[in-house]
């Protein structure tokens, strides 16, 4: 997969995506990735990207020029677009698998008060939320999506199951329930006889449970569904 992201502020995802496992997924050629800084775009002597929002208000938004020079010379035919921003769609495991199968991604990056409407209407195939809230900017939200695409990629968590059997995976109504290592008692709390027991059904059964119960009590939204 090649992923490009396009944003005033590429350092900010370059922290995340250049260690663990995003690192050896690119060293072992499963992900190609690229950082753009918007600023490179602008045809301004000042590198200015951005200006004030017609009709008044507050902030800055950022001008349609500099994204239409960057998509143009990015997209290819199997690409796809993305904008991180609050008014996106919100963004879950499902939407990560989907985008797992894509050969290349684009992704926008928002900042200030947006971006230019005309970005959206022309260039962006979706427009991604990461949650009901306002982050500085939308390069922190790229890496999170990054990062939840590229582990699903074939070989690079090392044992594909993990992904299948974590929290939102398979059909994506429960998370996952507790998880134990040693030692085997630590300050009086002892890990479940179960987990001890070799019965792996009676394990897969009491998995099953506790992550009904962790559902109800951290994501009573997913439980009444």
């Amino acid at each position: 997969m090649k992923v490009d992201i396009v944003t005033i502020f590429p350092e900010i995802a370059r922290g995340p995506l250049e260690a663990s496992i995003m690192s050896r997924a690119q060293a072992s050629g499963a992900l190609e990735l690229n950082y753009h800084d918007l600023r490179d775009f602008s045809e301004n002597k000042h590198r200015q990207v951005d200006d004030e929002p017609y009709g008044g208000g507050p902030g800055m938004v950022l001008k349609p020029e500099p994204f239409f020079r960057a998509v143009a010379k990015l997209r290819t035919e199997r690409t796809r677009v993305l904008l991180m921003t609050p008014q996106g769609i919100p963004y879950h495991q499902r939407h990560a698998e989907r985008l797992a199968q894509d050969e290349h991604l684009i992704i926008l990056c928002g900042h200030y008060e947006g971006v230019d409407h005309r970005v959206v209407e022309a260039l962006v195939d979706e427009e991604i939320s990461i949650g009901d809230y306002v982050l500085t900017n939308g390069t922190v939200a790229a890496a999170v999506v990054v990062d939840s695409i590229v582990r699903l990629l074939p070989g690079v968590l090392g044992d594909d199951q993990s992904s299948v059997e974590e929290s939102f995976a398979g059909d994506g109504k429960l998370i996952e329930g507790p998880q134990y290592t040693r030692p085997l008692e630590y300050e009086g709390r002892k890990v479940p006889d179960i987990l001890l027991s070799g019965h792996h059904a009676k394990i897969a059964d009491w998995r099953h449970d506790q992550a009904v119960e962790r559902t109800k009590v951290n994501r009573p939204d997913l439980y009444e569904k």
